[in-house]
This record gives structure tokens, C-alpha cells and sequence, in this order.
């Protein structure tokens, strides 16, 4: 009988750096160290950043990144691989042909813009997502304004917000995280609406008031999202669980400076406080 090798952890982020910490590779690293999976990464792009701005971009050609991509898949064995920041068309391409190779969970962040407001993907490379990218995902987690520009449409409520995730999962034949973090609350709670294999869900959290550490949401949902794959959740506790994760690093965000607040890797659960359930 063959042995059945059960290898530690291991997941792969593709994005770009933050020289910040707050967001991008080192939120994901960060975050994949938290759940005890081994972090591996492919740079797409170095920016120069800090919570409140982004002051230069640097792109990696799309052959760099390939490389890099290439060179972890041909030893490790992935259990999941995260996107975020890919800047160009160019990384957008490169990454989508590797990924394509990649047998494991593959989950799609859309990133296009920085909280800060500075455009993380250059025009021109919005097409290459659509028609490159999100054909290779297993999960896509855009936020409202991405969300708008994936889908073609305005959204303004819930039920919009649910209508644009089912257009777009209809469209990629993939699961959709339609994050509403950018919509007014309702009844105390912020809600996502989750588009999985032919069922509406709403994933929700209490809402925090006041928080000043809201700089790497996205990345870090996606990322906890990934590792929650990789030791092995199901979609369902992997949803509450990623969702949890960012709802705690808020809550137990640190102070690095004069005004200067980070998220960080929560030390209690909060998954008591997580909901996920069918709205349609």
C-alpha cells in the first residue's frame, strides 16, 4: 500500500507589499502564521505606504512573478492560494496561467483600490481580472465598489448586493463574497452575502463603532478565508471563521503611533459572534 504523506500547512498569496505591514503580503504572511499554516508568497508589486497613503508603486514584470509562482508550486504541496494586489495586466496574465496549473483552493480579491483611495490596478488591467483571472478562482471577495465594477451595476442595498453576486457567480461559475463594508448597517450588524453553489447566504458580525484600524480588511478576510482552507474547514466554518478573524483584529486593533492604529491577529475567539445563514 502507497504512504499517504500529511504535510504541514502551507498556502501561497500573490499580491502586493506594503511596506505599511497593514495590508498586501505581510497581512497575509501575518495572518497565515495566526492559523498555523505555512506562508508562501509571490510579489507583484512593492508600494511605499502607510495607513493614509500610498506614495509610490513599483511593478514587478509579469515574468518575475511567474517565477516566483513556479518556484514554490514545483516543491510545495499548496492546500490553497490567496490573490490581492496584482497591479498590471501583465501580473494579472501572469498569475492567472499559473494559477490555471494549481490543484487546490484558489480565492480571488479583487483589489483595486487602497482604503487610503490610491488605485492599486492600473485601468487597462481590469479586462485581464474579468477574463483571466476570476475564470481560475474557486472564490471571489470584492467589496462593494469592486463588486460595482464586476458586475456592471450599482448597489445600494442588500438586495442588490445579492443580485450582483449571483451575476457574477452566474457569469464565472465560481462562488462570490459580496463584503458590504461599504453599505449603511441594518439592525446592528454588518453583513457580507455569500453566492454558493446555487444558495443566498448572509454572513454577519456586530458593528463596530469608531474603529480606526479598518486599513487591510480585505486582504486579511481573504487571507483567513485561504487558511481556513488549508487546515481543512469546511466552506461554512471557513466563512464564520475568516469573517471572526477580521471582526477580532478590530476589536483587539494595537496602537503603533501618534494616531496610528493597525489591526492585529486576535487572541480570543469571536466565532460566537458570527452568523451565516440562507436568505433566499
Amino acid at each position: 500500500m502507497a504512504r499517504v504523506e500529511e504535510f504541514y500547512p502551507s498556502a501561497l498569496t500573490v499580491a502586493g507589499s506594503d511596506s505599511g505591514g497593514g495590508a498586501g503580503i505581510q497581512a497575509d504572511l501575518r495572518t497565515f502564521s495566526t492559523f498555523g499554516v505555512y506562508g508562501c508568497s509571490a510579489i507583484t508589486a512593492v508600494t511605499s505606504q502607510n495607513p493614509f497613503a500610498v506614495t509610490r508603486i513599483d511593478y514587478l514584470p509579469g515574468a518575475a512573478v511567474t517565477a516566483q509562482i513556479d518556484a514554490v508550486t514545483s516543491r510545495f504541496a499548496l492546500r490553497a492560494v490567496k490573490t490581492g494586489m496584482q497591479g498590471t495586466a501583465e501580473a494579472v496574465a501572469a498569475t492567472a496561467a499559473a494559477l490555471a496549473k494549481i490543484s487546490c483552493v484558489k480565492i480571488i480579491d479583487p483589489v483595486m483600490v487602497a482604503t487610503s483611495g490610491a488605485r492599486l490596478l492600473q485601468e487597462d488591467a481590469v479586462a485581464a481580472v474579468l477574463d483571466k483571472l476570476l475564470p481560475v478562482a474557486d472564490w471571489v471577495t470584492p467589496n462593494l465598489p469592486e463588486a460595482e465594477i464586476l458586475s456592471g451595476r450599482k448597489i445600494r442595498s442588500l438586495a442588490e448586493m445579492a443580485e450582483a453576486g449571483r451575476a457574477c457567480a452566474d457569469r464565472w461559475h465560481c462562488s462570490f463574497i459580496v463584503k458590504g463594508g461599504h453599505l449603511a448597517a441594518a439592525d446592528g450588524v454588518m453583513t457580507d452575502v455569500v453566492i454558493h453553489d446555487g444558495k443566498t447566504l448572509a454572513l454577519t458580525s456586530p458593528v463596530l463603532e469608531g474603529s480606526l484600524a479598518t486599513h487591510g480588511t480585505g486582504c486579511t478576510f481573504s487571507a483567513a478565508l485561504a487558511a481556513a482552507f488549508a487546515v481543512g474547514q469546511s466552506w461554512k466554518e471557513a466563512l464564520k471563521t475568516a469573517k471572526a478573524f477580521v471582526y477580532g483584529s478590530l476589536i483587539e486593533e494595537v496602537e503603533l503611533g501618534e494616531d496610528l492604529h493597525a489591526m492585529y491577529p486576535p487572541i480570543e475567539s469571536y466565532l460566537a459572534e458570527i452568523a451565516l445563514k440562507r436568505i433566499d
